[in-house]
């Protein structure tokens, strides 16, 4: 049964508007980012700051045995053959899968590539594909990191992958290897180099774009890639010189509706002056998606999705919203991947207990996270106005012109005073929290993101279960 399931996976490709499969049939992705497992993010497992910065506190502080059997027991049980089956169950046919390149290099030593990185993803691809589901293979943070946040691993508010070949270089190195590993593997629909790039200049990415194709297509001439628009997929404008799309090619948006990722209370409603309702909602995607229906080329919305407060009886309205989206993707025949599978209770269709060893040990830190708001996604600075608003007005002052690339100056002011500043001492106390832990208990925390130790989001999942199966 497992075997007749993978051997329905067939080599995708494009063909005009449409991802088809080997006999030529329309096939439109489903599916759900798988964020959290191989690029941690603070607000998918509740830590401050940056992945690396947290996993160098807590390896000075756990030692490296108790270190490797923690994190080795949470890359199994953040994601098992249970979790495969049960988006298989939901209906799903696919799972992008995010990846930080430190699990196939290590900075001391460029260009030499690590095998645990390519067994520990593909273990998942494996499992996916058992359950007829494709992996679309994610990576979500580069040397040199490719954006200003912390989901590229980003300790600073700067990009500097754009500003050396040496970390272009690398990334086509590696590149270069995953798609021999994968080139013969049809469960991978595609490949999608690079996320949410954003280069200040919009001058690089294309220019890196076309190199990382010829790269690629050397190796593996026959995987779909699925490239982001700049400033976080949104921004397609560096392609406007282009005379047409690159062959087998998808061109893939982020779709993020603001009344679901800010402190919004209603929909339809009013969020930050503007009102919203599901016409807007389609308005946005068709601004965002304009160069593939220009081109003719289809459409992947490679991330979106409500945010959720700890509140269950305000779920409704972002449900609501999440449908008018997903009947916005099927009536423009655009596949998507919802973001994401499981977490500690933002966005995941299933979270870890709050009961949970885990939560028991840093719940307190990650209410203490959002009472400060040093988490970006899913925070408010509400609770540190008497500090923002000082430096508001000194700007308002001093530099009233000051807009900085790529959201402005409120948001650059608050990676550096929220996302940095406040977030370092606080990855200091996160860590401390796992001093002393011996081999026993680090396993039993791994263990609170197993599926059957987690909650399910019934809302979500009933929401997402009707719609894949109308």
């Amino acid at each position: 049964m497992q075997q007749n399931r993978t051997a329905m996976l067939d080599f995708l490709a494009v063909r005009g508007s449409d991802l088809v499969d080997a006999g030529g049939a329309p096939v439109r992705l489903a599916g759900v980012g798988l964020g959290g497992w191989m690029n941690m993010e603070n607000f998918i497992t509740g830590y401050p700051g940056n992945e690396q910065a947290i996993r160098r506190l807590m390896l000075d502080r756990m030692g490296r045995e108790a270190y490797d059997a923690f994190f080795d027991a949470f890359s199994r049980d953040f994601f098992d053959e249970v979790d495969a089956a049960h988006l298989a169950a939901l209906g799903f046919n696919s799972v992008r899968i995010p990846f930080n390149y430190r699990h196939f290099e290590d900075d001391a030593v460029p260009f030499e590539l690590n095998e645990e990185g390519f067994e520990r993803l593909d273990r998942v691809v494996t499992l996916l594909a058992r359950h007829g589901i494709y992996s679309i293979l994610d990576l979500h943070a580069l040397p040199g990191r490719q954006n200003q946040h912390w989901h590229s691993d980003n300790p600073t508010h700067i990009a500097e992958f754009w500003n050396q070949r040496h970390f272009q270089d690398r990334v086509v190195h590696l590149w270069e290897a995953i798609a021999d590993r994968f080139k013969d593997r049809p469960e991978v629909a595609g490949y999608n180099p690079i996320n949410e790039p954003s280069d200040p200049t919009g001058e690089v990415l294309p220019v890196f774009y076309e190199r990382l194709e010829r790269a690629i297509r050397a190796v593996d001439p026959g995987h779909v890639l699925f490239l982001d628009g700049n400033r976080y997929s949104t921004d397609f404008s560096f392609l406007d010189a282009r005379a047409e799309p690159m062959p087998n090619t998808v061109y893939t948006a982020h779709d993020y509706a603001l009344p679901g990722i800010t402190s919004a209370t209603a929909y339809p409603g009013v969020t930050r002056g503007e009102y919203f309702d599901r016409s807007v909602v389609e308005q946005t995607f068709l601004r965002r998606t304009e160069y593939m229906r220009r081109t003719g080329t289809p459409i992947w919305i490679g991330e979106f999705g409500p945010v959720y407060s700890s509140d269950r009886s305000q779920d409704h309205w972002r449900l609501q919203l999440l449908q008018d989206q997903l009947e916005v993707y099927r009536q423009h025949g655009a596949s998507w991947a919802l973001w994401t599978y499981k977490d500690i209770g933002l966005q995941g269709l299933v979270t870890a207990s709050p009961e949970s060893a885990y939560l028991q040990l840093v719940g307190d830190l990650v209410d203490k996270k959002r009472r400060l708001g040093i988490d970006s996604w899913g925070g408010s600075d509400a609770g540190i106005r008497e500090v923002l608003d000082p430096i508001d007005a000194l700007f308002d002052r001093e530099f009233p012109d000051y807009a900085p690339y790529p959201w402005g100056r409120q948001p650059h002011i608050a990676v550096l005073v929220r996302h940095i500043l406040l977030a370092e001492p606080l990855a200091e106390q996160f860590a401390d929290r796992f001093r002393g832990a011996d081999l026993e208990q680090v396993r039993e925390l791994a263990g609170s993101f197993r599926f059957d130790a987690c909650d399910q989001r019934a809302g979500l999942s009933e929401v997402l279960r009707a719609h894949l199966r109308a």
